[in-house]
Formats: structure tokens, sequence, C-alpha cells
């Protein structure tokens, strides 16, 4: 057992038996359990408990065993002299405060099957859904609730990175979408290291350059560290480089740049059309001009619109090449209408609402969610875990929410904190 499962039976009052006693026998009466501090202190503020005829406000203060108290040194804190009671699930000691007096303890007992229940969801491989029978039979009201819930979550997550990367940016929402879309570009292979090269690109040097695209490539490829391949000399590959190389130089002296070290590029596992190079040209091409992205907020209404933003096609050295070895035999194409997609998710949908959020713009904040929920569903491994147990997305909607719930509550198994998990363990059985 967790210290955060007996927290977890307080809160929800989920402890086994009607009437409580303290240790030394006194009947208890939990008016309120209080509200749950995650911060350093008690457990549980303003709690409020009968004893002795008495009302007690205060604070509450659990363990696993009561002699942790003193393990962790409560005993000489005075932070902790306002607990009104110690609940434990294994009463070892007695304790009291840093004025000697001593503190009420209650030894919770915990539902045998809960307990159990518990110890199956969070033991599990992290690649196995615990939970799955009980959600195949999970009233489907509380699953549509949960599932709005979490991806309202999941929207609010990514665009208050959005707007904190505006304020970064000194409020520049073309600098923040810059570093977003280099970031989505990368997809799961190299988004990481899309974003640092990005971020590493002082935006407003960059749009001096907006109308050519060799110097927007030489900028992009050489904070990115890949202006060094060296193709067969002589052939256009090897000119095409020369050149890339010789335009960084010039940026760089001008205007005092300096590229990330170790971005750990992947260059293996993906397909041609995902290397660094190919990912690296499109943003180049999509900061070109004026930069749509930038402005999105005034330019996007429908689907389409949005879609739009990332259909443009590669032109120059790229339109032909995968690599910087040699030109492709056949035409190439640039984005699927998967990746687009994807790219309408990670980046049109988070700038809109984290616009809406800083202006007060309820239509761009509203039209966010009215994306999510045209776009078609995403598949793969994180949504089909899902699906395999009758859970299906109809929309983007859904599919970023059992994206969300999967990673940042089934596989960091916080089950207490899923209103799934919760309904589990709540759930009377025999």
């Amino acid at each position: 057992m967790k210290e955060e499962f007996l927290q977890f039976i307080w809160a929800h009052r989920l402890w086994h038996g009607a009437s409580l006693r303290l240790t030394d026998g006194r009947p208890v009466e939990i008016l309120d359990t209080g509200l749950h501090n995650t911060a350093q202190g008690p457990d549980f503020f303003n709690a409020k408990i009968r004893l002795d005829g008495n009302t007690l406000a205060g604070n509450v203060e659990i363990h696993l065993r009561a002699s942790d108290w003193h393990r962790h040194g409560h005993h000489t804190d005075r932070a902790y002299d306002s607990v009104i009671l110690h609940v434990v699930n294994v009463h070892d000691r007695q304790v009291h405060r840093t004025t000697g007096t001593e503190i009420p303890t209650l030894q919770l007992e915990v539902n045998p099957r809960m307990a159990d229940i518990y110890a199956h969801i969070t033991r599990n491989s992290a690649s196995e859904l615990p939970c799955a029978a009980f959600l195949r039979t999970m009233p489907e009201i509380y699953l549509t609730d949960w599932i709005t819930a979490l991806a309202h979550e999941r929207l609010y997550s990514k665009s208050d990175r959005a707007v904190a990367l505006y304020h970064a940016c000194d409020k520049d929402w073309g600098a923040a979408a810059f570093i977003i879309l280099a970031r989505a570009l990368g997809f799961s292979t190299n988004s990481a290291p899309m974003e640092q090269a990005a971020l590493s690109v002082p935006f407003p040097f960059l749009r001096r350059h907006s109308d050519d695209i060799p110097m927007l490539e030489a900028f992009i490829f050489g904070q990115a560290g890949l202006t060094h391949p060296q193709p067969p000399e002589g052939t256009p590959e090897a000119q095409y480089f020369a050149r890339l190389r010789q335009n960084y130089t010039f940026l760089a002296a001008k205007y005092h740049l300096k590229a990330p070290r170790n971005l750990n590029w992947k260059f293996s596992g993906s397909r041609p059309q995902s290397s660094p190079w190919r990912r690296l040209a499109l943003l180049a091409h999509m900061t070109a001009g004026d930069f749509p992205l930038a402005a999105c907020f005034s330019r996007i209404k429908t689907l389409d619109e949005a879609r739009a933003l990332f259909q443009i096609p590669l032109t120059g050295f790229w339109a032909t090449h995968f690599t910087p070895v040699r030109p492709t035999d056949g035409p190439i194409s640039v984005l699927g209408d998967t990746a687009v997609d994807s790219l309408v998710i990670n980046v049109i949908i988070p700038l809109l609402h984290a616009y809406g959020l800083e202006t007060a713009d309820d239509h761009a904040a509203a039209l966010s969610v009215d994306l999510l929920q045209q776009l078609p569903p995403e598949d793969n491994s994180l949504t089909r875990v899902f699906t395999t147990e009758g859970v299906e997305s109809l929309d983007a909607f859904t599919s970023q929410a059992l994206i969300h719930l999967r990673r940042n509550y089934c596989q960091t198994r916080k089950c207490l904190y899923c209103r799934i998990g919760h309904r589990y363990l709540a759930t009377p059985r025999r």
C-alpha cells in the first residue's frame, strides 16, 4: 500500500465500517475531511471532526505507519502543531506535537477488496490496461464526461505552453508559432531537436529574409547543425550544400549566430520523406512570405482553411530530394492527409486556444474545440488500447482525450486521479 492510496480513501470517505474509533477507544465523527494539500505541510487542511462532544477544526496528517511521524521529523516541526487527527494504517506508536501534547490517532481500516483492486491496477505492466474489464461495464455517461474533461485538460496543457512561448518571445505570436511548428514537424521522431534548433533561431532576424528561400534554408539548416553533408564532388548536391554553407557563414557573422550542440538527430528508422532535412526544408518554406501561420487567428474560419496552411509545395533543391545524396526517381509528395491533420491538431488548435485565452477572444477558443470535433480520430498505439476495449474514437476530440488518458494516467499509474480508476475502486463488490 502507498500513502497516496490511504489519502485517497480518506478524501473520498471510502474507509471500511460506518463508525470510527480512535486508537484509545473513543468514538470520532468525521464532519469534513478537509482540502487535500499537495505542497509542504499537513496532508489535509481545514478538516472538522467531532470528538468528546466537541467540534474540532484543524489539519489532518496521514501516514502508513504512525512511526512515520517521527521518521519524517514532524515531532520537531511547528507546522504540524495544527494537526487535530493523525490517520494511519498501522498504529505502532503514539505521536505528539512540539508542545508535548498528544495527537489523537485514527487507525483507518481499508476494505480488503479495495486494497486488492488498487494493488492489481498499479502493479500491472504499463503496457496493459488493468481496468479493462471494468471499463467495458462502466456507464457511458461517466465515460463521456471524463473524456470531455480529458480533452479540455490536454488542450489547456498545450495552449498554456503556447502562451508561455508567446511571453518568452517578447509577445510575438509569429515567433511562438515558429517554435511550435518546428516541434510538430519533427513528429515523434525528431520533435525535440527540431524544437531546440528553432529556439536557437533569432526569429526577427529570420523574418528579414522571408522572401529568400535559400537564405531561410541556410538560417534553419545552419542552426540545426546540418550544413555539412559531403555529396560527391561536382554534383548538383555538392553545389547546393556549398552554397548553403556559404550563406550560413554570412548569416552567422552578421547576426552572431551560435548553433546548439548535440541535437541528437535521428536519421534511421523513419521514412525518407520524414528525414530531418526534408522537415527543416518544410519549416523554411512554411516560414517564407508573410508566414500565414502567425496570423492564423484571423485567417482561419474552417477546417479546410486550417489544412491549407500546411499544403505548401517545396521548391528548389528539396522538391526533388529526400536526402543530400541524390535526387528521387519520381515526384515527391510533401505531406499526406494524416500528417496535415496532425499539424492542425498540434499547431493550429493550440495557437487558436492560446490566443483566445490571452486576448479573451471566445470565438478563437471555441473554434479550436470545433476543429477538434471536425477532424477524424488519430489511430495509433495509444488509442488502439482503448479501441480494443470498446472505447471508439469518433473524432480527434476523443482521440486527444484518450492519448492524454493513456500518457498521463494509465502509463504513470495515476489510477487514483482517474475517474475510471476512482469509480472502479469505489464501486461496491461482493
